[in-house]
């Protein structure tokens, strides 16, 4: 009887002592598969943060991002930068200082990294996302910036060919064109034209007022300047502005004057005068 008892407690422990086998081997498997590869930041340990990520400014300015990236594995990990920006725009990263591509991050610390923005200087106004990872061989790390370009005022005043230097002769008025470009992104309105001439010229525009213009666009305007009589031959400055409420635009025109071929021939005139009149004295009272 006891020997009958005794066989199924013995099958009982088999299975049991199986059962532990088993468990056991799945362990051993589990705990030593690898990490997978192509992780991203939403299941990884570590982190690529920003202190600020929206920034405002104008479309020549440069956004910059102060950044951080945590290392959280046990290992030291090269991570390399790479941004989706748009097209003209210009992105760099730097750490401690130096423009890099990449940089190796040791386990357990957190990286100071600054990223600066330059968008293109005829970028127009809105919000701009800029996405930007930190990827490694098994870990890749997401951050958005957002940067939001401001329009701005910007304009030119000079002439068809650059050139700011005239001649004129006294007496004589003598039309300067000049071109007022809008090289910024908002439009202008109601701008004025005006010179700063020297004592008792006369400045007129055609047209004197501006009433809209477009951003990237241009307009011919036509300053007719006149010399008074009589004023001594030399270069003379003037000066020629734009300006409304928002921007302000000048332009520093030499203008170089000349007398007049009669004016010129009026003083040889009075010279050859002088003369008789000094040699007629001379033989009049010499003789006594």
């Amino acid at each position: 009887m006891l020997a009958l008892h005794s066989t199924p407690k013995r099958m009982q422990g088999r299975q049991h002592f199986r059962s532990l086998l088993v468990t056991a081997i799945l362990f051993s498997l589990f705990s030593f598969i690898p990490p997978s590869r192509g992780k991203t930041s939403s299941s990884s340990p570590s982190a690529f943060t920003a202190r600020l990520i929206n920034l405002e400014g104008t479309a020549k300015e440069t956004f910059r991002y102060n950044a951080s990236l945590h290392n959280a594995f046990s290992r030291a990990i090269i991570y390399s930068f790479r941004a989706d920006i748009p097209a003209g725009w210009n992105i760099a990263f730097r750490v401690d200082g130096m423009s890099v591509t990449s940089f190796r991050a040791d386990s357990g610390r957190t990286q100071d990294i600054s990223i600066e923005l330059t968008p293109t200087p005829d970028a127009k106004p809105g919000t701009y996302t800029i996405p930007v990872t930190a990827s490694a061989e098994w870990d890749t790390l997401s951050l958005k910036l957002e940067a939001v370009v401001k329009g701005s005022y910007s304009m030119e005043l000079t002439t068809p060919t650059g050139l700011l230097s005239g001649e004129i002769t006294e007496g004589n008025r003598e039309s300067i064109h000049l071109t007022l470009k809008n090289t910024g992104t908002l439009p202008l309105e109601g701008l004025e034209l005006t010179a700063q001439a020297p004592a008792k010229w006369d400045a007129i525009f055609e047209p004197a007022r501006v009433e809209r213009l477009e951003p990237g666009k241009s307009i011919d305007v036509v300053a007719n300047l006149k010399v008074p009589d009589k004023t001594i031959a030399g270069d003379y400055v003037t000066t020629f502005s734009a300006r409304n409420n928002n921007i302000n635009a000048t332009a520093l025109f030499r203008t170089t004057v000349t007398t007049s071929w009669l004016a010129g021939w009026m003083g040889v005139l009075v010279i050859l005068a002088a003369v008789g009149v000094i040699y007629t004295l001379i033989r009049k009272y010499g003789r006594r």
